[in-house]
């Protein structure tokens, strides 16, 4: 019996306006595997009413998700569903609509990762082809101009940027801008060497922690670059826009004969052909020329090195509880330009956290959005929050603000909370 799946993966779109030189949804590389259409809301709410226990759906993989113009509905229902959505696979934002944006925030929306290859209206459509850097922008200060108007800091947001030899110079600008933006930094390694290489090798791991290439990566790690990819069969499995089951968001080249919006998810994911390509990926079967992961260039990198996925390597590292809070300050009219914050459980105050408080994420008012915290498992908890006057110069010293406390009660559902705190 297969694990039940809490956490699935299905493309919103299958659809790009873009014409990236290595991705194969621009060269139709995808057209005969994975078609071309939008994930229906009503199969979507379907999917989630029949498996109540998945509570986390990442919607992007090969296509952009802000192209389906049903988008709003898939937010609404997701909420509706308490079930946490994000698009950490990435999205181009490129065109993206006034209402979309509200439904983001006003939907919880968990997470966005912001393909953005470059720094600057120069270096970014290089890659990114056809599209506009100083419109994703705006897109995002739009998202930001919502995010403060609703006091909220879902969807929390990440600036991907592939690394390539004619972007290598714009990291620390990218750095820079990511923080304006209130956006983590996440540099990644291009799929296709030959795809404007990177030239200053050294500068590129001294800035990144990153070597210039997936083979440079295997050969310092001892295993691919790509590896946690396979994890996905197990993890979270991987859906075409319109059910069939494409086990990880690898494969685009061929499903694995069932759709899930038809056959159920959690039979989908006992079929022989996911139950084999998981024994060929543990080295306990050979290859079979009806498996997808057979023609996989992580696949055979596997076989060629005989680095097989361990029994106990696919979960290991994943947390106990997928449970997540975000925390939002709220100044009202205090002095406070920061506040230090952490989380205690129960809602009886600790006075000893007051008087020796434990370690503390900051909040810096005007410019931090949220912070976020794992939790052990829902309950009882109180937030800490110790505001702060700090002069930018450090040569004033303020009169201590009062402490606040808020108790709170964390349900199991959604998967991804929000509170507010005001000082």
């Amino acid at each position: 019996m297969a694990r039940v799946a809490t956490t699935i993966q299905i493309d919103a779109s299958a659809h790009c306006q873009l014409a990236c030189p290595a991705c194969p949804t621009a060269s139709g590389a995808t057209r005969p595997g994975m078609g071309a259409g939008h994930l229906d809301p009503a199969r979507f709410e379907a999917l989630l009413v029949a498996n109540p226990e998945v509570l986390h759906v990442e919607l992007s993989n090969y296509g952009e998700m802000f192209l389906n113009p049903r988008l709003s509905e898939i937010l609404r229902i997701a909420r509706d569903r308490t079930v946490t959505l994000a698009a950490d696979n990435g999205v181009n934002m490129n065109h993206v609509s006034e209402e979309t944006l509200e439904a983001l925030v006003q939907f919880g929306f968990r997470s966005l990762s912001v393909s953005l290859d470059g720094a600057s209206a120069e270096t970014y459509p290089q890659y990114r082809v056809k599209g506009d850097f100083d419109r994703v922008i705006g897109n995002i200060r739009k998202l930001n101009e919502v995010r403060r108007k609703h006091k909220s800091g879902f969807p929390l947001l990440r600036w991907q940027f592939v690394v390539f030899g004619h972007n290598e110079h714009e990291i620390t600008a990218a750095k820079k801008l990511a923080t304006e933006l209130g956006m983590s930094f996440s540099p990644k390694i291009s799929w296709d060497d030959e795809v404007s290489p990177v030239r200053d090798r050294k500068l590129v791991q001294i800035q990144t922690g990153l070597p210039a290439t997936r083979e440079e990566f295997r050969q310092t790690k001892g295993f691919a670059y790509d590896r946690s990819i396979c994890y996905q069969l197990w993890r979270a499995p991987v859906l075409n826009w319109d059910g069939r089951l494409m086990g990880c968001c690898r494969n685009f080249w061929a499903d694995f004969g069932v759709n899930v919006f038809e056959t159920g998810l959690r039979q989908s994911l006992e079929t022989a052909k996911l139950v084999r390509a998981k024994e060929m990926l543990t080295g306990r079967a050979k290859a079979s020329v009806e498996i997808p992961c057979t023609t996989c260039d992580v696949y055979l990198g596997m076989q060629q090195d005989r680095t097989w996925i361990g029994r106990d390597e696919v979960w290991a590292g994943m947390p106990e509880s997928l449970l997540e809070i975000g925390i939002v300050i709220d100044p009202g009219d205090s002095e406070a330009t920061h506040a230090d914050v952490f989380i205690g459980q129960s809602h009886e105050v600790n006075r000893v956290f007051l008087a020796r408080p434990p370690q503390a994420q900051r909040f810096e008012i005007g410019k931090t959005y949220s912070l976020v915290y794992r939790l052990p498992a829902p309950g009882e908890y109180t937030i800490y929050a110790l505001p702060k006057r700090l002069d930018p110069e450090y040569r004033k010293q303020y009169p201590a603000i009062p402490p606040v406390t808020v108790p709170i009660t964390v349900p199991e559902r959604p998967a991804a909370q929000e509170f507010l705190v005001r000082l």
